[in-house]
């Protein structure tokens, strides 16, 4: 008799994560921002209080351990890599995005600006 108790409240337990899993894949699909999406205003307000300050800070903090590390990257060879990961790239997130952005929103928006140049050049 235990064993078919534990047998059967396993079975139910395994049921129970499995579908708690896929409602909630589904919910974060439901709830995903794509590329073509506008930004709210909320997300503008929070990237603007929150995030860009943090940003900045990280591109600081960035900065100060690739400035530490910079004689170890040089003889590792990988001072570029450094660069991109530790200032670069916060860098750009915090002084280039578009407010309110996702970088998936920010990379739409840079590609379709290209591509618009260059439609502009091949036109004239």
């Amino acid at each position: 008799m235990p064993f078919i108790r534990r047998f059967l409240f396993s079975g139910f337990l395994s049921f129970a994560l499995l579908f708690t899993s896929v409602a909630a894949t589904t919910a974060q699909a439901a709830n995903s921002v794509y590329a073509d999406d506008e930004p709210s205003e909320l997300a503008m307000l929070g990237d603007a209080v929150v995030a860009r300050p943090l940003l900045a800070g990280a591109t600081l903090l960035g900065w100060a351990a690739f400035t530490i590390t910079l004689p170890v990257s040089a003889l590792g060879g990988n001072v570029d890599q450094a660069a991109e990961k530790l200032v670069r790239a916060p860098a750009r997130s915090a002084f280039l995005r578009c407010l309110g952005c996702t970088p998936v929103q920010h990379e739409q928006r840079q590609s379709e600006k290209r591509t618009a140049k260059l439609n502009a050049k091949e036109n004239k």
